[in-house]
């Protein structure tokens, strides 16, 4: 397989010439809404490549991050879907992608109104270290013996200490379309991490990007060509998913998957995939006393959290469970029992959510409760 050096040379080196000229390969048919690109000069549209619109999960409001945004559409489709009230970071660490951007920024904010976009040069996998700022202290400290490339290493430690690109917990939602398998193998762990880092809490990850039905073989990982045309560095289906789930989000689910391949080579099927992912599940476990009934249609569900439930049962859960479970993804799936007496947050002791246990109703109603209620005459639609 191509190195992470390799690797990225053969991304910035296409996708530098595809900002100048488009490259139909590079592109997969998306369908985007035709309202928000009225607005959007034609070099941009013409020179973005991406295989999904992970904008059309966007909310009014929101601060959105885009990585490898290329020329800035999505980040201007975004623009007008947050609204005024909203910010959009593109990040891309290819000039020639970010110079068409950056002269297109106040042409967008001319027509919306609002001047919600900024672009920033960082590579995905590393959304702390700011390249245009390491890059300046290159400029006035030229590096040309190994004790320079070592304090040229310390420099940049510090920039992301001090200066970060993207701050910690500093957006509501990262996006990206046909990016993410850019990036060398040796890489990707660390990538979906970041996305992680910088996602404020109970934030989301909507990221659109090119899966194989099967693993990619090594043959075909060493062909630059290959790699820099989304081919090579594409994760399986299951493997993209379970990305996710090991950088520590919860509630993964498919929002999109491409029917027919994009492209099939050696026998692979590659398509698009539109993935949501949250973040949220950190932090401590406390026994509050409430439950939770899974209302179906399975038989069972396993949750992120190892925690198996059988439909119409009565399960113990930590407080914070049992809001996760309020919130999207899970919406609608439990019905939700709270104690007839309170627990003050402050007052909760540890709950070991290592386990999975039913709970007594006993405990949420109380061991003294004995109200009897008076039968009613009718318990119909009409009168119940």
């Amino acid at each position: 397989m191509l190195t992470q050096i390799d690797a990225e040379s053969a991304v910035k080196e296409r996708y530098g010439a595809a900002a100048q000229a488009q490259e139909a390969q590079l592109c997969c048919p998306v369908d985007y809404d035709p309202q928000y690109l009225k607005i959007i000069p034609q070099e941009v549209i013409e020179r973005d490549y991406g295989c999904g619109d992970p904008s059309k999960h966007l909310k009014k409001g929101e601060t959105v991050l885009d990585l490898g945004s290329g020329t800035g559409k999505i980040c201007f489709i975004a623009s007008q879907v947050v609204g005024a009230e909203g910010k959009v970071i593109g990040i891309d660490m290819t000039s020639e992608m970010l110079d068409v951007a950056r002269r297109n920024t106040p042409v967008v904010a001319e027509r919306t109104g609002f001047d919600n976009v900024e672009f920033r040069r960082g590579r995905i996998q590393d959304l702390a270290l700011d390249l245009e700022l390491l890059e300046q202290h290159l400029k006035e400290s030229p590096v040309s013996t190994t004790e320079g490339f070592f304090e040229l290493e310390s420099i940049a430690s510090r920039l992301r200490r001090e200066r970060p690109l993207v701050e910690n917990d500093s957006v509501d939602v990262v996006v990206s379309n046909c990016v993410l398998n850019l990036v060398a193998d040796v890489e990707k762990h660390q990538m979906f991490r970041e996305i992680h880092r910088v996602l404020r809490r109970g934030g989301r990850a909507v990221i659109s990007d090119i899966v194989s039905d099967e693993r990619v073989s090594d043959e075909m990982q060493r062909d630059p060509e290959l790699w820099s045309g989304c081919i090579s560095g594409a994760l399986t289906e299951h493997g993209f998913l379970k990305a996710f789930e090991d950088a520590g989000f919860y509630g993964v689910r498919v929002l999109e998957r491409q029917e027919e391949p994009w492209q099939t080579v050696a026998g692979i099927e590659f398509r698009s995939l539109t993935v949501e992912a949250f973040k949220g599940k950190e932090g401590p476990c406390l026994e509050r006393n409430q439950a939770v009934i899974y209302r179906g249609p399975f038989k069972e569900v396993l949750d992120d959290d190892g925690h198996r439930m059988e439909r119409g049962r009565r399960y113990a859960v930590c407080d914070k469970t049992y809001q996760m479970y309020k919130r999207a993804p899970y919406q609608g799936q439990f019905d939700f029992i709270e104690p007839r007496i309170q627990i003050p947050l402050e007052q909760a002791q540890p709950f070991d959510c290592a386990r999975t246990v039913e709970r007594d109703p006993r405990e949420t109603k109380g061991e003294g409760y004995s109200l009897t209620t008076e039968v009613e005459a009718c318990c119909g639609p009409d009168c119940c």
